[in-house]
């Protein structure tokens, strides 16, 4: 039997180039090892939900899971890079001075699942599996996952442009918005030293298909 075709919003994964094996290795590996934890490493996170159900209902729960986001990312002193909330996936671009990403990915998606259940008089698993990551290794890697994560939406059709999306960090960092626990500057320095040519290019490659 055919598997059937996913709806707007629940596309099957895909990772910028450099990721890819990468990555489907590390979901089919989530329960055989454990996570890669690097004192200053920089991570695509990624996670979906069970059976590629819906893992936000509605804005209340993307509020909630952010609000979770930014105290995990508080309480841990990462820098979140990037954050794309789509339907039933999520994607996050992380670094993290101490080694302690899976300690805080563990505390928020757990914490997150018990909500989210509770919200809507649902039990078991929210999401399929542990979370999955990839350490990226080169400033190009960084540049590519950022711009991938800003396309996910437009790529899936849920909106025109990266920047109609609301539950991606996209937009806050072109609009020079920002949350205090979102580091826009840190991201842009991975584009250009020059502010205004980091904001260009980051907008050309996050609107370029071409990226990927």
């Amino acid at each position: 039997m055919r598997p059937s075709a996913p709806r707007r919003g629940q596309t099957p994964f895909r990772f910028p180039p450099g990721g890819r094996i990468a990555g489907l290795r590390a979901f089919r590996d989530v329960a055989r090892k454990p996570r890669e934890n690097l004192a200053g490493g920089v991570y695509h996170v990624y996670a979906r939900g069970n059976a590629r159900s819906l893992i936000y209902a509605d804005a209340i729960d993307r509020r909630i899971y952010l609000r979770g986001l930014a105290a995990v990312a508080t309480r841990k002193g990462w820098h979140c890079l990037a954050y794309c909330l789509m339907n039933n996936h999520v994607h996050l671009l992380l670094q993290t001075p101490e080694a302690n990403l899976s300690s805080g990915m563990q505390r928020h998606h757990g914490r997150y699942a018990q909500v989210f259940n509770a919200r809507h008089g649902r039990s078991g698993h929210l999401f399929q599996g542990r979370y999955g990551a990839v350490r990226i290794t080169s400033d190009e890697q960084v540049r590519a996952t950022a711009a991938y994560i800003a396309r996910n939406p437009a790529e899936a059709g849920l909106c025109d442009r990266p920047e109609d999306w609301p539950w991606s960090s996209y937009g806050t960092v072109v609009r020079r918005a920002g949350h205090s626990w979102l580091d826009s500057n840190r991201l842009l320095s991975y584009f250009d030293e020059d502010d205004r040519r980091a904001l260009e290019r980051y907008v050309q490659m996050s609107q370029s298909r071409a990226v990927f």
